[in-house]
């Protein structure tokens, strides 16, 4: 399983319900809902064991062999099969018998966010998140079509162009240290690209568009140490940026 690491989000209950209910709700904002309606958080196949416990494993939003050559079927099948749904199990485990079994996914990743003491709950749940942010980001040939509504604008006016944009991603995702994960986000009226470590989400007011993850587990079997090699390929063959627009809102 992989290593616990803590988030330092600036956010502290000054009503407990209250705020987890309004925290929640703005990760919601933040593409869950289109999370949603496109992955479903569906069940996986009846093939593979789906994990017991009020967390289910999302099935992904196209076959295991979509994404190749780029990412292999032997890739997702370890990285979907067995890293995502470890997450869904270990959290499935962690929350039993506790107030967290009877909350959604996005209210526990808010309410343990930068708690030493809940490290291991933040951990599996935000990368429950992450990794199904990360499946919507891919699309079989998504980057092959030109972007398209306010995407393009915004790349335009934040970045000059989408060229550009995907340098700045190709950066961040190459110069993340160790693991973790590269995402293009709104902040305010501007889009950005940041980089997060481990199981870490961007901070408070950073919409996340869409995200590349960098964890060896993502690329190693296909791509061995030449990660920017496997970054350049998914921004060239499989970044989806109409999953980004619609995340615009």
């Amino acid at each position: 399983m992989d290593p616990p690491v803590t988030e330092n989000d600036d956010w502290t209950p000054f009503s407990r319900r209250s705020a987890l209910l309004a925290a929640a709700a703005s990760l919601t904002a933040a593409g869950v809902t289109i999370l949603r309606d496109r992955f479903a958080f569906a069940a996986a196949p009846a093939s593979a064991a789906a994990p017991t416990g009020p967390f289910t494993l999302p099935a992904l939003p196209y076959k295991d062999d979509a994404l190749a050559p780029v990412i292999s079927a032997q890739t997702i099948g370890f990285h979907h099969g067995k890293h995502h749904k470890g997450y869904v199990t270990k959290l499935n485990e962690l929350v039993a018998g506790t107030e967290y079994a009877g909350m959604t996914l996005e209210q526990v990743v808010v309410a343990t966010t930068g708690k030493a003491d809940k490290a291991a709950l933040f951990n599996n749940a935000a990368q429950i998140w992450n990794h199904t942010f990360f499946w919507n980001s891919l699309k079989p040939g998504g980057a092959g079509a030109v972007p398209t509504g306010r995407i393009k604008d915004k790349l335009q006016s934040s970045f000059g162009g989408v060229d550009e944009a995907k340098k700045a991603l190709h950066q961040a995702a190459t110069g993340q240290f160790g693991s973790g994960w590269a995402w293009l986000v709104a902040a305010g009226d501007k889009l950005e690209v940041v980089k997060t470590s481990n199981a870490e989400r961007p901070s408070a007011g950073k919409k996340p568009l869409l995200t590349i993850d960098v964890w060896e587990h993502a690329y190693y079997l296909d791509f061995q140490n030449r990660r920017a090699d496997y970054v350049q390929a998914v921004l060239d063959k499989l970044i989806d940026w109409s999953f980004a627009d619609k995340n615009l809102g």
